[in-house]
């Protein structure tokens, strides 16, 4: 079941009632993701199905793909007879997740050939344009899928499908660790600025700056989870 290619897919402006009654799982996955990412669900609150079917007007069944889907992204956990909660990081698993993202994402970053193809440069400026505009009104719902969309574009420039997949992967596990940075109007500008500088690392050539530039990107959220979480190793 391809949930995220049907997430794609829902218009971003449809109400969620109307986008429930297109394709309930995708809306149900879509929007607890939005909760959890924009931190309207904290780690280990707990997922009551009867007011998560009543919120969405879902059977249980469709609920269950939902939960299931979600359990799969990494970003609630399941309990035989306890139900579903948000998944809460130790920092042993936020240094090891966020270990495997770096390495990844600078190992896509170096394998970008240069130079750039114009179309794809531009496709990443305009995506940016949407970013700039989400980061500028306060939308954090535009501000995550915007960010999002930048680094799929960004990192399939590598030309590995798998290295690509790899790092959508574990950048959705770590939806559920961003949400205090998303919250900071200071981190949110501080990574469109970000986003600018790799866009012009790409435009002129400069594959070690990207890579530096990819690895610096990563640490904001970690350091913000473990701070408000866990302690600091190091």
């Amino acid at each position: 079941m391809r949930i995220q290619k049907d997430m794609k897919e829902l218009p971003s402006g449809e109400s969620e009632a109307k986008a429930v009654r297109q394709d309930p799982v995708a809306a149900v996955v879509m929007a607890l993701e939005e909760d959890i990412v924009l931190g309207r669900l904290h780690p280990r609150e707990r997922l009551i199905e009867e007011e998560l079917a009543e919120r969405f007007s879902v059977s249980r069944h469709s609920l269950r793909l939902a939960l299931a889907e979600l359990d799969k992204m990494g970003l609630i956990e399941r309990f035989p007879n306890r139900g579903a909660m948000i998944r809460a990081f130790s920092a042993s698993d936020v240094e090891q997740l966020y270990a495997v993202r770096e390495l990844l994402e600078s190992t896509a970053a170096a394998q970008i050939v240069f130079p750039v193809e114009e179309t794809h440069i531009n496709e990443l400026k305009a995506i940016q344009a949407h970013h700039d505009a989400a980061v500028d009104t306060d939308d954090l719902v535009g501000v995550f899928r915007h960010n999002h969309e930048f680094h799929r574009k960004l990192f399939g420039l590598c030309r590995n499908h798998y290295l690509a997949s790899a790092i959508e992967t574990y950048s959705q596990r770590a939806h559920g660790i961003r949400f205090l940075v998303l919250a900071d109007k200071a981190e949110r500008d501080k990574a469109r600025k970000e986003h600018h500088q790799m866009i012009a690392a790409l435009e002129r050539g400069d594959g070690d700056a990207l890579v530096a530039l990819c690895r610096q990107h990563l640490p904001a959220s970690k350091m913000a989870y473990l701070r408000a979480f866990g302690k600091i190793v190091g």
